[in-house]
């Protein structure tokens, strides 16, 4: 019925195809900046998505797992108690967390699920 030539362009054009819708529906969201979150936090409220920012100078608290993040603008408290933390969490550094936004006694508070750092030696000569 058809040619071998037209079966397999038929056949690559399929999988192009499913390769390519693969890659849309998987395409990762975005990360936020403490800032973007900050300036309408209740469209955030209970929703998962990853931010990042820095570490606030002497803000984190290994007794409660808390710690600020800051943008240039605005900060938010990220709890981590139930995080999975990579090495290298510190004052001033710039973290990547992933998690929800509450609303805990009238403040907003990440629950981060995952909190990855950036690692300052491959930035240093």
């Amino acid at each position: 019925m058809f040619t071998r030539r037209v079966r397999l362009l038929i056949t690559g054009g399929l999988l192009t195809l499913v390769i390519l819708g693969a890659i849309i529906l998987q395409s990762p969201e975005p990360t936020r900046t403490v800032d973007e979150v900050m300036s309408t936090p209740s469209s955030y409220v209970d929703e998962d998505f990853a931010i990042r920012g820095e570490v606030s100078d002497g803000t984190i608290n290994n007794e409660s797992m808390t710690f600020v993040l800051h943008g240039i603008e605005s900060e938010i408290l990220v709890d981590f108690v139930d995080a999975s933390v990579s090495n290298g969490l510190d004052d001033n550094r710039t973290v990547y967390a992933k998690g929800k936004l509450r609303l805990i006694d009238s403040q907003y508070v990440f629950e981060a699920e995952i909190i990855k750092t950036s690692c300052p030696s491959k930035y240093e000569e």
